[in-house]
């Protein structure tokens, strides 16, 4: 079909998979295309045709782990620096959370799981390590809208005006932020709740009205909390719970 969609980037679209799962699962013979098996990557479908895995590949798709992470300040999400620990070394058994509701399902490989949406070395709070493209995509893809709130003790002087400006009006690097919820929580604590992931964008905001993060805790990231899990500790995204 020349005036068609790529069949791998309809299937992101829709939420189905990554692309480069789709592609993986299109060469093995595990979509249907209007009841129709596709196997040549690169085919074009009709936007409004109807995809459907096969059974082996829904089960492959459910088998994949998506685990919450309770990040303690000193440990690097993914990117290694000498002398710190990566997140990725604290999914083990002995840091698996009491509450896990999966309690039988094996410990992910490290090198199999990915973060999606880091935090510095300097903050804690919630960390996303997934096998899952895309949950990836959903929380760090371009078009992501996904909230994250975090719990930031500051020094310096909390102004009205300081609030107003952290709420829009600021830009990092060239770009405007888009409009934030900031709520002022306690005589040196700020709410803060972003739909954009930044580098260091907490911080440096503040920064821009006068004020030095003391702490820093990611407690949300969409429909999923930090919740009863302890610094160090890890799950996995429970049945139910959603982004």
């Amino acid at each position: 079909m020349e005036d068609g969609i790529r069949l791998s980037r309809l299937m992101a679209q829709q939420g189905l998979c990554s692309r480069r799962e789709a592609d993986r699962l299109i060469a093995a013979g595990q979509v249907r295309v209007d009841g129709v098996v596709i196997d040549q990557l690169g085919s074009k479908v009709h936007p409004l045709a109807a995809i459907e895995l096969t059974s082996e590949a829904r089960r492959q798709r459910a088998a994949l782990a998506t685990v919450l992470l309770n990040k303690p300040p000193g440990i690097v999400s993914n990117q290694p620096e000498k002398g710190y620990p990566e997140a990725v070394s604290l999914i083990t058994e002995d840091n698996r959370a009491p509450h896990d509701q999966h309690p039988r399902r094996r410990v992910p490989k490290p090198q199999s799981l990915h973060v999606a949406g880091r935090l510095d070395i300097d903050s804690s709070g919630l960390l996303v390590l997934t096998q899952d493209g895309t949950v990836a995509r959903t929380l760090i893809g371009p078009e992501s809208r996904i909230e994250k709130e975090y719990h930031v003790g500051v020094d310096g002087n909390i102004t009205e005006t300081a609030l107003q400006r952290l709420h829009h009006g600021l830009s990092l690097d060239g770009r405007a932020l888009r409009p934030a919820r900031i709520t002022q929580t306690g005589s040196a604590q700020l709410q803060f709740v972003l739909t954009e992931g930044r580098k260091r964008q907490v911080r440096r905001m503040c920064e821009l009205v006068n004020l030095q993060v003391r702490t820093l805790v990611r407690v949300r990231i969409g429909g999923v909390r930090l919740g009863q899990l302890r610094r160090g500790q890890w799950r996995h995204l429970a049945p139910g719970e959603a982004f």
